[in-house]
């Protein structure tokens, strides 16, 4: 991929419109000093929006009754200190 080459001294008064430019098209842009590469000016790395509705779906399974089972692991987790 090609990029741009951009002077430093374009850069400061062009910053506004090459940072839309690298962020429509997708491209990095190389600024430089005195002919001389310093900086890469590059759009970020988006991940994809991930829904997290059935982001566990697959990954776990409920084992028994967990509104109807055993009472006394209430009682634990309310007083830590009773023997089960």
């Amino acid at each position: 991929m090609c990029t741009r080459v951009v002077s430093d001294a374009d850069l400061k008064s062009k910053a506004r419109a090459l940072l839309d430019e690298v962020d429509r098209q997708g491209r990095s842009i190389t600024i430089t000093r005195q002919g001389r590469a310093v900086a890469i000016l590059s759009p970020l790395k988006r991940r994809r929006f991930r829904s997290p509705a059935n982001s566990w779906a697959g990954r776990m399974e409920i084992v028994g009754d967990i509104v109807n089972g055993n009472p006394d692991i209430w009682d634990v987790v309310s007083n830590p200190e009773k023997d089960l």
